[in-house]
């Protein structure tokens, strides 16, 4: 069985996360213990893919050093998507990388669990989904028996309950890129952008076939609220054996980066530090503390501290009498 390429677009802004994405791609923001592309292409990886694509564009230079730094062992290619014109687009620009082969097309921010041997086991196009409690608020599949019949936008009244996930398998890539080319010269587009949903709807009336494939994990990465979620969910599911640390309690599961120093502080659960950050007598919990950061005598929960930043308390000295009762900050 020959690996596809892997094609992964992470060329978007964030704006739902800024202000952490005024100064990083959204892509690189970090969620139990690595970037967010790093758990995608970790997932590709551990399924034999060795060949990726990765459309880049907004701060696309730090995501070609990082991604570079981070897997010397892998074939990377990089295309950079110039103007925001929709996924469709982004793929489109990638025909000369993929040449003609097999695609696995994986958005870059969306994190998963999902069994890839088992979903290039089968030579045929398929499609990720999950099922859901609202369909409305997602694209879903339309199904006639095993095969798809038709993609539908956040319908009012839905064929089905599964929902598109954002990862497509792809074994006609011709007949997608032609697609794309047709959907481009003609500028047929969707509030002005270009959607693949589109494009394999046309692939799909023209007579190519499409199945499904489940994907049991689904984690939304969109906003700071939502990448805590991730972050909680992922560390549960790794149950990584935490980093013993000298004169600090640790309460799994959390992620510490090998180089970050902890000294009298309690950290967890769900608390991911990462690479050469400093922690000093704090409380860190429900946290994602991005690289070099110095967090310094503060209570943290449900917090997201950028690159170097530096968050410092004020240490207090009391003498508190009985019945007293004080709030502080």
């Amino acid at each position: 069985m020959s690996m596809p390429v892997a094609v992964i677009p992470v060329a978007g802004v964030g704006t739902r996360l800024r202000p952490h994405t005024h100064t990083m791609p959204k892509a690189l923001l970090h969620v139990a213990g690595k970037p967010m592309v790093a758990h995608i292409l970790d997932e590709l990886r551990d399924a034999g893919v060795r060949d990726f694509v990765l459309v880049i564009g907004y701060m696309g230079d730090r995501v070609r050093q990082t991604v570079s730094r981070l897997y010397p062992d892998l074939n990377l290619q990089f295309v950079e998507q110039p103007e925001q014109r929709g996924l469709g687009h982004a793929i489109y620009l990638t025909k000369d990388a993929v040449g003609g082969r097999d695609a696995i097309i994986v958005l870059g921010d969306t994190l998963f669990r999902v069994d890839f041997r088992q979903v290039f086991d089968k030579h045929v196009s398929r499609i990720g989904v999950k099922e859901v409690e609202d369909p409305r608020r997602f694209g879903v599949v339309d199904m006639q028996g095993t095969q798809v019949r038709r993609f539908v936008e956040k319908p009012e009244h839905p064929p089905s309950k599964l929902a598109i996930v954002g990862i497509y398998y792809i074994v006609d890539t011709p007949a997608l890129y032609g697609t794309l080319d047709e959907m481009i010269a003609s500028e047929k587009s969707t509030r002005g952008e270009y959607q693949l949903t589109d494009a394999l709807q046309t692939m799909l009336e023209r007579g190519v076939a499409m199945e499904i494939f489940p994907v049991e994990g689904w984690y939304d990465c969109g906003k700071p609220e939502t990448l805590l979620e991730t972050n909680r969910a992922l560390l549960d599911l790794e149950n990584r054996a935490p980093r013993t640390l000298e004169g600090s309690v640790v309460i799994p599961p959390v992620a510490v980066a090998p180089d970050a120093v902890v000294k009298d502080s309690v950290l967890g659960p769900y608390a991911t530090v990462a690479s050469g950050a400093t922690i000093e007598r704090s409380i860190i919990r429900n946290s994602i503390v991005s690289e070099r950061a110095q967090v310094k005598g503060v209570v943290l929960d449900s917090s997201l501290i950028g690159e170097d930043a530096i968050v410092e308390g004020v240490p207090w000295n009391l003498n508190i009498g009985d019945s007293s009762e004080m709030h502080l900050g």
